[in-house]
């Protein structure tokens, strides 16, 4: 520490040689030293500031060519904590940080639905850089290389990465600006016709599909209304030529409509059937005799809360599109199912001390231990189940987003797995 202390520049330029070493023995006792020794000493260690903080920041992003998920992590949760990057920095400077981000996620390179190291990336690199939407860096470069190269191919892609994919860009979507709006619209509408059927049917509905593909609807027509006239029959005059008030899309008109409104009527036997189950879940409750009972039926509550959140929002986005000339909601007044869980599970955490059960997918499997590995696979008890029946399974990887080291293997580089 004392060499380090001396000559800070130099010391770092060598250690981080070491980084992107070939061996890996050298390689992982330096990240070690520098994840518990460097970084925790930064304001002591990197002086004159913005020379010094420039200077890491270059050498880190050298050596993001070949990363585990969990490094990578490490490496932003730093670069975010330095001034440079801080809340008053520039423009240019909440750009460079999506443009690391973009590096890693690799949005060059050609895509193949078959390499699942680089979906993972893909997923966990767009979570990762929401954060850094809301401080008004552009989105556009993610959801073009998404409506290209993914949405095309959404059916072969991984069941809980479809899932993760819609969460995303749900979350996206109200940075988006109105040019790649239009340009996204026709894709998501042709998924949500997808799962939004025109008949009844016995075939199950996933409502967190549902509600994660209107609230995208949403926020990207409140940015371009007249582009819904020739998508969904609409008549909202902007006047410009793009209006095509002269066209007759009264079919497409009736076919959204209809889709409308039998998700609508799903919704609502839906919402009854959770409600239902909740007042038998309440009663559980107090028939419960020990811990282990009561955190059962803790969970199968979160799980059916989450339910109805889901179903509510699902309400809540299609009464504003049975007009002709229909309201798009473009602010976060509605808290995605997902993100109201969050801050439920949150809020429950810091009350009592423990971490309250997890519940995946917005809808509600009771987290298992197949749930902790990031598998939503876990089922609810009978009652809850029936009530639930329709509603997808699955969830976002516990793991996705870095937490893990090694928790997706893949190949990276050297054969590194990333995740």
């Amino acid at each position: 520490m004392s060499v380090l202390r001396q000559d800070t520049k130099a010391s770092l330029t060598a250690l981080f040689k070491h980084i992107e070493s070939s061996d890996e023995n050298i390689r992982e006792k330096v990240l070690i030293f520098v994840k518990e020794k460097v970084f925790p000493l930064k304001h002591e260690l990197l002086h004159p500031q913005v020379e010094m903080e420039r200077h890491i920041t270059d050498l880190i992003k050298k050596s993001l060519q070949d990363v585990t998920g969990a490094e990578f992590k490490m490496f932003m949760d730093f670069v975010k904590s330095l001034s440079l990057f801080g809340e008053n920095a520039p423009p240019e400077r909440v750009q460079e940080l999506l443009e690391i981000v973009e590096g890693q996620a690799d949005l060059d390179a050609q895509f193949n639905v078959s390499d699942t190291d680089h979906i993972d990336r893909l997923m966990s690199c767009l979570y990762m850089a929401l954060p850094i939407y809301t401080r008004g860096a552009s989105n556009s470069k993610f959801l073009n290389y998404i409506n290209k190269h993914l949405l095309p191919v959404f059916d072969k892609l991984p069941e809980d990465k479809k899932l993760d994919l819609l969460k995303n860009l749900a979350e996206s979507a109200p940075y988006t600006v109105a040019q790649d709006a239009r340009h996204l619209l026709p894709s998501i509408l042709q998924l949500l016709k997808k799962y939004m059927p025109r008949r009844k049917t016995s075939e199950e509905i996933n409502f967190t599909y549902v509600e994660c593909l209107l609230y995208t609807f949403h926020q990207l027509a409140h940015k371009t209304p007249n582009t819904t006239n020739s998508l969904c029959g609409y008549k909202i005059v902007t006047g410009q030529p793009s209006d095509r008030l002269g066209e007759d899309f009264t079919e497409l008109y009736k076919d959204f409509t209809e889709r409308l409104v039998v998700v609508e009527e799903l919704s609502k036997a839906t919402n009854k059937k959770l409600t239902q189950g909740m007042a038998e879940i309440n009663k559980a409750m107090s028939a419960a005799k020990d811990d282990n009972a009561k955190n059962e039926v803790k969970a199968r509550k979160q799980s059916t809360s989450s339910g109805l959140r889901t179903c509510n929002n699902i309400l809540a986005f299609i009464q504003p599109l049975h007009q002709k000339v229909p309201v798009f909601i473009g602010d976060r007044k509605i808290n995605l199912s997902w993100k109201e869980a969050a801050k439920a599970t949150t809020a429950s955490a810091n009350a009592g001390g423990k971490r309250a059960a997890t519940t995946v997918n917005g809808v509600g499997a009771v987290a298992t231990e197949a749930s902790k590995k990031g598998r939503g696979d876990g089922a609810p008890p009978a009652l809850v189940n029936r009530a639930l029946a329709g509603l997808s399974r699955g969830g976002r990887p516990g793991v996705a987003r870095g937490s893990g080291k090694g928790a997706w293997r893949g190949g990276r580089g050297r054969g590194r797995g990333y995740w």
